[in-house]
């Protein structure tokens, strides 16, 4: 469904107290301006509205959303409205957060725009809302990379990916989640291009500087974090490797130091952090490596051995694998400009 000439299409964007302020507004004042701000800037004759954008709340009286700030919702969810297009930003939840009892009558009307034909948006946290309604079970989807631990405890029927900055839950395109917290931006761009044009994504890409994260998340996602779990021998191991990850074979000495036989601990391990040793291992390598590109200009034979490996070929297609930039990339994003 495209915007035709002079015919603007419906969005309902989703706000709740959870909400995140910044990502709701950017996406309303972004599409908003889809088909007039680039005419106005350029002083082209012609001007059109793509997109009618309002705002749905549980009510439609005036409240503060995440961090304080006024929302001034347009319609409210007892009213059932409709369009064509509904999106869900991003919420201030903590990482061990469910979206489980909160908010059913938004659940309920999600479903119900989905079952009339309605495409479905959601950036970063937003996901959180689609995954309750259901409509992901079985299929991919994506969120901030600080939620993978929360999809697989509170969703593991939802196919859940931190890599990738859009993701599609079926073939059809009518469900589409949007990763880290400026994902918003790309969501934006998608639907500008898929409901409007793709000139005009690349036209409000331009004016507001906008960038298509193309290298998806892994850059921007830690390796190594703490997982929800009470398995104390693996925390204990946990610990360790986070100490001794450069001695020889700190796999084998891992299980020593558990005082339990490996192919036990590789189970127990496997089960509380969702990775095996060996991968556990890597990912704190890797994260010294990222801290060394990051912050210095070592030559990438020297980082490799201080990480602990010593074929440098060996080491860039793991790092590639782990983080989706080679070295040089990944150095190049992130290391600060000399000031």
């Amino acid at each position: 469904m495209a915007a035709s000439h002079n015919e603007a299409v419906d969005i309902l964007v989703v706000a709740v107290p959870e909400t995140a302020g910044s990502a709701l507004y950017g996406m309303v004042d972004v599409l908003s301006a889809a088909g007039n701000l680039w005419s106005t800037l350029t002083r082209a004759r012609e001007s059109e509205r793509c997109f009618r954008v309002r705002i749905v709340s549980h009510q439609a009286t005036p409240f503060r959303c995440g961090n304080g700030i006024p929302v001034a919702p347009d319609h409210a969810i007892v009213d059932d409205p409709a369009a064509p297009i509904v999106i869900v930003p991003e919420l201030w939840l903590g990482p061990d957060e469910s979206m489980s009892g909160r908010h059913v009558e938004v659940i309920e009307w999600l479903r119900r725009r989905y079952r009339d034909g309605a495409y479905l948006y959601s950036a970063c946290s937003g996901a959180l809302f689609l995954a309750e309604t259901g409509l992901l079970d079985g299929c991919p989807a994506t969120s901030h990379w600080g939620y993978a631990d929360l999809f697989r405890v509170h969703y593991p029927k939802v196919r859940f990916d931190p890599a990738p900055n859009l993701a599609f839950a079926r073939a059809d395109g009518r469900i589409v989640t949007a990763g880290g917290t400026t994902s918003w931006h790309d969501l934006a761009l998608h639907i500008i291009g898929r409901h409007a044009s793709p000139g005009e994504a690349l036209r409000i890409a331009k004016v507001y500087l906008m960038k298509w994260h193309a290298e998806g998340q892994l850059p921007y996602s830690p390796l190594v974090t703490e997982k929800p779990h009470g398995d104390a021998v693996v925390r204990r191991c946990e610990r360790w490797l986070g100490e001794h990850w450069l001695d020889a074979d700190a796999v084998g000495q891992v299980a020593k130091v558990a005082g339990i036989p490996q192919r036990t601990l590789e189970r127990r391990f496997k089960a509380a952090t969702g990775c095996s040793l060996l991968e556990y291992l890597q990912s704190v390598r890797i994260e010294q490596a990222k801290h060394l590109l990051e912050t210095g200009g070592t030559p990438l034979d020297e980082i490799v051995a201080e990480c602990g490996y010593a074929d440098v070929s060996s080491f860039r297609r793991l790092f590639k694998r782990l983080t989706g930039l080679t070295p040089g990339q990944y150095r190049r994003l992130f290391r600060m400009p000399d000031s």
